[in-house]
C-alpha cells in the first residue's frame, strides 16, 4: 500500500480544517448555529435570577388609588391584579395560549364590592405611550369588556376630581353594588368606610352564597394541564 506524501497530506489537512472554519462561520452569520440554551431544571431559581423587590405601583398609580380609595370609600380597590385572577375562560383551547395572549397582563386598578365582586377596573395610560403598549391596553379593554367589567382609563398627569369620580362611576356601580341610589332632592351622602372586620364579614358571607364568584385558584389550570398530560400519555 503507498503511503501518501506527508507534504499532501499537511495540505489536505490544512485544506479540511478552513473548510470546516468557513462552515461553521457561515452558519453563524446566519443564524443556524447558536450554542443550545442551558436545560431550565439546570437553572437555580434564585442564583439565575437574582430577586430585587420593588414598588408595586408608580407615582402616578399611587395618586390614582389615594383618589379611588378616598373618592368611593364603600368599595374595595385592589390594584395590580392580574386578569388571570378575576376572569375564567373556557378551557376547549389551551390556556397556556391565553395567558401568553392576556393571561399576564395586569389590570392598574380593580373596584370591588364588599363581598370582593370585580366591578370596574381604572386603567392608568401614558400620555406617550408607544404603539406596542396601545395594543396591549386595547387588548385588555377587549377582555374586560366582554367579560362584563367596566373599564374606566385615566391619563397619568390629567386625574379626575373626587366628584368626578362619585358621579360618573360611583353612580354608575352603586345600584349593581346593592347600594343605595341617590335621590333627586339632596345630593348623596359619602358612605362611611367600613371597619375592616365588617367588610370580611359580608365578604365571607357572600361567599358561602356565591361559590361562583370565588377567584381562581392560581394552580387551577395548571394542575389541570398537568392531568391532562398524564391522560395523554397512558
Amino acid at each position: 500500500m503507498e503511503l501518501l506524501d506527508p507534504m499532501a497530506t499537511f495540505a489536505l489537512g490544512a485544506a479540511v480544517l478552513l473548510l470546516l472554519s468557513w462552515l461553521a462561520l457561515r452558519l453563524s452569520q446566519r443564524g443556524g448555529w447558536r450554542r443550545p440554551p442551558p436545560r431550565r431544571d439546570a437553572l437555580d431559581t434564585v442564583a439565575a435570577w437574582p430577586p430585587e423587590a420593588s414598588r408595586v405601583l408608580s407615582i402616578n398609580e399611587r395618586q390614582a388609588y389615594e383618589l379611588l380609595r378616598r373618592s368611593l370609600p364603600g368599595f374595595m380597590v385592589l390594584a395590580q391584579v392580574p386578569l388571570s385572577r378575576f376572569i375564567r375562560v373556557p378551557t376547549r383551547h389551551s390556556y397556556t395560549d391565553w395567558m401568553q395572549r392576556v393571561g399576564n397582563l395586569s389590570a392598574d386598578l380593580l373596584l370591588c364590592d364588599s363581598g370582593s365582586r370585580v366591578m370596574a377596573v381604572v386603567d392608568i395610560r401614558s400620555p406617550h405611550e408607544t404603539e406596542r403598549s396601545r395594543r396591549r391596553h386595547e387588548r385588555l379593554t377587549r377582555v374586560l369588556e366582554a367579560s362584563g367589567v367596566r373599564v374606566y382609563s385615566w391619563r397619568e398627569g390629567a386625574l379626575p376630581t373626587a366628584a368626578e369620580i362619585r358621579t360618573v362611576i360611583g353612580t354608575a356601580l352603586k345600584p349593581a353594588a346593592g347600594m343605595v341610589k341617590p335621590t333627586a332632592s339632596r345630593p348623596m351622602p359619602l358612605i362611611p368606610v367600613a371597619e375592616i372586620e365588617e367588610i370580611l364579614h359580608d365578604g365571607d358571607l357572600s361567599a358561602q352564597e356565591q361559590d361562583a364568584m370565588e377567584p381562581v385558584p392560581s394552580a387551577f389550570f395548571e394542575d389541570m394541564d398537568s392531568e391532562r398530560g398524564q391522560l395523554s400519555r397512558a
